[in-house]
């Protein structure tokens, strides 16, 4: 974890995560998380609505793989990970630019559910094919050894 950069977040998953690979074969996660800053107002005693807010979400390697495995729109997790500011240039030469969470920790909160952990033995590499969805915004090629 980065020193004087580590984020921890709780919130719901927006939706499902979305399994991509690098063209190294590095797998990578990303999903949504909202934050809901709604409160009971002490004088009226009634919950009041507050602005959500929404957050991006990329995960690698094999908790990339158990994220997309266990987590589904909906489910309300904790992550704790670090800042990450990206820019790309889109195929018709528009800049973009996203402030990200890099997840070092992903878990289900169990204040309102329940979980059953299954541990995974140890994964090899991936075997290098390439996979890939339909979205428009380039999947980060970070280095083979540990990005971060």
């Amino acid at each position: 974890m980065a020193v004087g950069n580590t984020v921890t977040i709780i919130g719901n998953v927006t939706r499902d995560p979305e399994l991509r690979f690098t063209n190294s074969g590095m797998a990578v996660a990303s999903f949504g998380v909202a934050i809901n800053t709604g409160r009971r107002n002490p004088q009226t005693g009634q919950w009041e609505e507050g602005e959500p807010s929404f957050f991006d979400v990329s995960c690698f390697r094999e908790m990339a793989d158990n994220v997309a495995e266990s987590l589904q729109k909906g489910t309300r997790v904790i992550v704790t990970g670090r800042l990450n500011q990206r820019t790309w240039q889109t195929d018709t030469g528009e800049k973009r630019s996203k402030v990200e969470i890099i997840a070092d920790e992903v878990g289900p909160s169990l204040r309102w559910a329940t979980a059953t952990v299954q541990r995974n033995e140890r994964r090899e590499a991936f075997d290098g094919a390439s996979r890939t969805s339909g979205s428009s915004e380039p999947v980060p090629d970070y280095p083979d050894e540990e990005p971060f």
